[in-house]
């Protein structure tokens, strides 16, 4: 049976606010709250509510046969709670319905795992714990920042205890395969790969209102007759795409979220079920390997990483942003801590793109900047007083090398610590079993010496019982009579008597 697996993205980097350069070392405040607030409610009204509540009737109505997965980074979670917290109650009744599976990613949004895999797996971590908080779920399944993976991030991604990842269908990856399978990876062939079906997501994220496309109208049966007329032995169809899709990439007059909501009674009619990622990996089994020996990504034509590290502002911007990386998880300033997951976040350093600029549309759709260079210069700018703040707590007089050796010490401690708690709580264990031991056989020899004491206490009891019972018998013996002596006046008397 053919079967649909939809996935939807929701993310909104905290915007920076215009900071100057003579703010740098006086104000340590960096977003920009009133364009933040403006675009998150006016997207989640116009586009993220309707479309859960669409998602939430199509379970409903398909008694549970409709399933998607869900994911939105840890970023876009806090926001969420100050500005449209509805929205988050709206993702938790999906959750409940059991149908919906959320995604592990980086809580950031950040490019990390191209830099520093120490800092790419506790941001996932951090994600992890979040996704459990709010949706009382564990994910199985990763979905790095922009669908970017590569085979040197495998090995890792499965060690953290991950079962797949989803990933973009690059053509020039696949080359004459088909997306419409579940491969593995070549470097960790127990991670299953997901692949994006390009062509068929794009007919819904880029091409359903183009009235120019050849296709157009697309309407619900007419999709799924295209994916159930695939070749037979493709097991699934991945349609990855952000949520922002329906209501605001495309908006509600074109009929989008009626496309939508009518799309599970038309797989219905044609056998087409609809799986969440971690079915498809534990029901389908791989048709092969696959190897991506550069980073891959769902931006743009190329499906490579130049979105974000094309040109040499955004890889300065990028290499600068990450040289302080081991000092700041060295520090336990909550704050400090909080803008560096802020200043991670990708889009800054997209908002830097040239190439991006050049393409004026898709530029003036996601930057709040005129141009990717004041992007650059308003970045530096908040960048260099955060390093400022990084320095107050490990100064620059610490060199690499130092960190280094001091970041080694620490971790042999925390090392020699944990090693020493796991002896003291073995130790603790063992003599609490001595104790048990103790108070065992102590309680055996003292409920021996009771018997023995009742024994030696019974003994002489009965004996004691023989003597007294005879003493008893001894005084209840009749008493031989003594006859009373005759007194004298007797005696003379029975003298005087005349004899017979």
């Amino acid at each position: 049976m053919k079967a649909i697996c939809f996935y939807f993205q929701i993310h909104q980097p905290f915007r920076l606010k215009r900071y100057r350069f003579f703010d740098i070392g006086n104000d340590h405040y960096y977003d920009d709250e009133f364009t933040n607030e403006d675009i998150l409610s006016r997207i989640a009204h116009r586009s993220y509510i309707p479309a859960a509540e669409s998602l939430l009737r199509m379970i409903e109505e398909s008694k549970g046969k409709f399933r998607c997965a869900i994911s939105l980074t840890g970023v876009v979670i806090e926001q969420l709670e100050i500005y449209v917290p509805e929205f988050l109650d709206l993702l938790k009744k999906l959750a409940d319905t059991g149908c919906v599976e959320f995604l592990a990613e980086t809580y950031s949004h950040s490019l990390a795992s191209l830099i520093d895999p120490e800092e790419f797996e506790a941001q996932v971590k951090a994600h992890d714990q979040l996704i459990y908080e709010k949706f009382g779920q564990h994910p199985k399944v990763l979905r790095n920042t922009e669908l970017i993976y590569c085979d040197e991030m495998a090995p890792m991604i499965h060690s953290m205890g991950y079962k797949g990842v989803i990933t973009e269908g690059a053509k020039h990856i696949l080359g004459w395969k088909s997306p419409n399978y579940v491969y593995q990876a070549a470097s960790c062939p127990k991670l299953k790969l997901l692949l994006k079906n390009d062509k068929l997501s794009d007919d819904i994220a880029r091409n359903f209102s183009n009235t120019s496309w050849e296709a157009y109208p697309l309407t619900a049966d007419k999709y799924i007759d295209w994916i159930a007329s695939t070749p037979a032995d493709e097991q699934v169809v991945n349609l990855f795409m952000n949520l922002e899709t329906f209501g605001d990439f495309q908006p509600r007059e074109t009929g989008i979220f009626q496309f939508l909501e009518a799309l599970p009674r038309f797989a219905a009619e044609r056998g087409v079920e609809f799986i969440t990622p971690s079915d498809a990996i534990s029901k389908l089994k791989p048709v092969a390997e696959l190897s991506v020996l550069h980073p891959i990504s769902w931006a743009d034509e190329a499906h490579d990483t130049s979105a974000w590290l094309g040109n040499k502002l955004q890889n300065e911007a990028f290499n600068k942003l990450y040289s302080v990386a081991e000092r700041v998880r060295l520090c336990t300033d909550r704050r400090l801590k909080q803008d560096w997951n802020h200043l991670q976040s990708s889009d800054h350093f997209f908002y830097m793109s040239t190439k991006h600029f050049n393409d004026g549309a898709a530029h003036a759709m996601f930057s709040p900047y005129e141009t990717p260079y004041q992007a650059f210069t308003n970045y530096m700018n908040v960048l260099a007083d955060f390093l400022v703040r990084v320095d107050e707590q490990y100064p620059k007089s610490i060199d690499n090398e130092e960190l280094n050796a001091l970041l080694s010490t620490i971790n042999n401690q925390n090392s020699e610590i944990e090693m020493l708690n796991k002896e003291l709580q073995s130790m603790r264990n063992n003599l609490e079993h001595l104790n048990e031991e103790h108070a065992t056989r102590a309680a055996v020899a003292q409920g021996k010496k009771l018997d023995e004491n009742l024994q030696v206490e019974e003994a002489p009891a009965k004996k004691a019982t023989v003597k007294k019972g005879c003493k008893k018998n001894v005084e209840k013996a009749p008493k031989a009579e003594k006859k009373p002596r005759a007194s004298k006046k007797a005696k003379n008397d029975a003298a005087d008597e005349p004899k017979a």
